[in-house]
């Protein structure tokens, strides 16, 4: 007799969400499906407000990442003020994207998915958390807050506060650094390389024990998109498109981030409020493709920093020919990535031009539509508004990091399912083997969940008194 599993919520993950496995007779897995279960708006309440308010706005739409959203959004404000920021003020803005992915790639790996990895997907669930990572290596779990504290602190020390800053504006950031600071943070980056490079030794020698999860967690051939220099290096701030295929051939190059609506439709789907993203010239759903730091890796010739690109080398070594294409090995990913953010950091605070004054450009809105793209921790960020001659916002898209990876975790999940789940004799292991797939990607739901999807929805609108407002409904 058919029947359908559901795994809710997915733990470990931010945000909210359920994975449904529909099993045949005979105990196999026939469907799976990835459910984003929480719904937000942001690109429909966001309209009419100010351009310059939208920074702050959207910085809301997550806890976890709200610096990348910053980013974006003030790069889609540089676009419509039609200036270039000073060179000062972009590099402090780099320095904060790169703490930003220090922090957010720590929290993953340490406390979100090292608890499988050095506990095992079968261990006890109310130890599998970092509460035994603590118990059973007390100096990893110790290192995975550490290095988080350090680019928590240095987002601080930038932008005022650790969450939700407010020190980017548009048109560059609204207050030069100084040398007390810049020394600070200095001080702080020996310490958190010495923590990376320890964490990235130990994982490095980790990932043999784990050959058959890698052949199962989300191998399946798909195109990478990602931001790369004009030299085709690892970019996080900047950058132009570009697209490989799962043989590693380069589909598209150097597009520059205002032409993304030539590559990139979105489709939905009535189990999901979150949108998928597809490639347009191969149309939905063949044109998957997948974002982030493991995307990023596949595209980029190096890294451009001592020891990062020394991992980065060891990191193509995990397969004999084109791009690594496991969906395991984006904590691999993760770990290059964080040694490349701490190296760069320290490279930019050195520059002699770090502490000069000017660091803004100001302007009114010259132009009706600005787009902002830029690499968040988990993806590639898109910002595109539309504004009208007072500056108020008439149309807003929002293209998140996680939601490029849509198509691609359901995938996985389908091809971990068919690979560990077998219904007629249901183990928990078997079940967290298929979570775990979705935190190699690392999803932030709640930036997924901005937009209306296709699922039923009922919103009423109340004043103070109770009194009924208004009502949305949408069957």
């Amino acid at each position: 007799m058919s029947r359908t599993l559901t795994i809710e919520p997915v733990t470990r993950i931010e945000g909210h969400a359920r994975i449904t496995l529909q099993l045949g007779d005979g105990g196999e897995v026939e469907d799976a499906k990835f459910h984003l279960t929480q719904f937000r708006g942001f690109e429909k309440f966001c309209e009419g407000r100010p351009y310059r308010e939208m920074p702050a706005l959207t910085a809301r739409t997550c806890g976890i990442c709200p610096v990348s959203h910053l980013l974006a959004s003030n790069k889609a404000c540089d676009h419509l003020l039609s200036v270039s920021i000073p060179p000062t003020g972009e590099k402090l803005r780099r320095i904060m994207n790169l703490a930003q992915l220090v922090q957010s790639h720590a929290l993953s790996f340490f406390h979100l998915s090292s608890p499988d990895l050095l506990l095992g997907w079968d261990a006890d669930p109310a130890s599998r958390n970092i509460f035994g990572v603590m118990r059973q290596d007390p100096a990893l779990a110790k290192d995975g807050i550490r290095l988080r504290q350090i680019g928590q602190t240095i987002i601080e020390m930038l932008g005022g506060k650790k969450i939700h800053p407010t020190w980017v504006v548009p048109g560059g950031v609204n207050e030069p650094l100084s040398q007390e600071k810049r020394d600070a943070m200095l001080a702080l980056l020996p310490e958190g390389l010495e923590i990376a490079k320890r964490t990235y030794a130990f994982f490095k020698a980790l990932v043999p024990k784990f050959q058959d999860e890698a052949n199962h967690f989300g191998n399946q051939p798909t195109m990478f998109l990602s931001l790369v220099t004009p030299q085709g290096n690892l970019e996080h701030y900047d950058g132009l498109f570009r697209l490989k295929d799962a043989q590693g051939r380069i589909l598209e190059d150097m597009v520059p981030p205002e032409d993304y609506e030539r590559l990139i439709g979105e489709a939905v789907e009535d189990f999901s409020y979150m949108k998928f993203p597809y490639y347009k010239p191969h149309g939905y759903p063949q044109g998957i493709y997948r974002v982030g730091p493991l995307a990023r890796l596949n595209n980029a010739n190096t890294c451009g920093t001592p020891y990062a690109d020394v991992a980065l080398a060891e990191f193509h070594m995990l397969q004999e020919s084109g791009p690594i294409a496991s969906s395991f090995h984006y904590h691999y990913a993760r770990l290059v990535e964080i040694i490349f953010g701490l190296e760069m950091m320290e490279r930019l605070l050195k520059d002699p031009t770090i502490l000069d004054h000017r660091v803004r450009a100001r302007a009114r809105s010259n132009r009706y539509e600005g787009i902002g793209v830029s690499e968040a921790p988990r993806g590639t960020l898109i910002h595109h508004y539309r504004i009208d001659d007072e500056g108020l916002i008439t149309w807003v898209n929002l293209i998140i990091a996680t939601g490029h990876n849509n198509l691609a975790m359901n995938q996985a999940i389908r091809q971990v399912a068919d690979a560990y789940v077998d219904g007629n004799d249901l183990k928990e292991g078997m079940l967290n083997r298929v979570e775990a797939v979705i935190r190699c990607f690392d999803p932030c739901l709640s930036c997924a969940s901005h937009a209306f999807g296709q699922m039923p929805l009922h919103i009423e609108l109340r004043d103070r008194s109770g009194q009924l407002v208004d009502t949305l409904s949408r069957s």
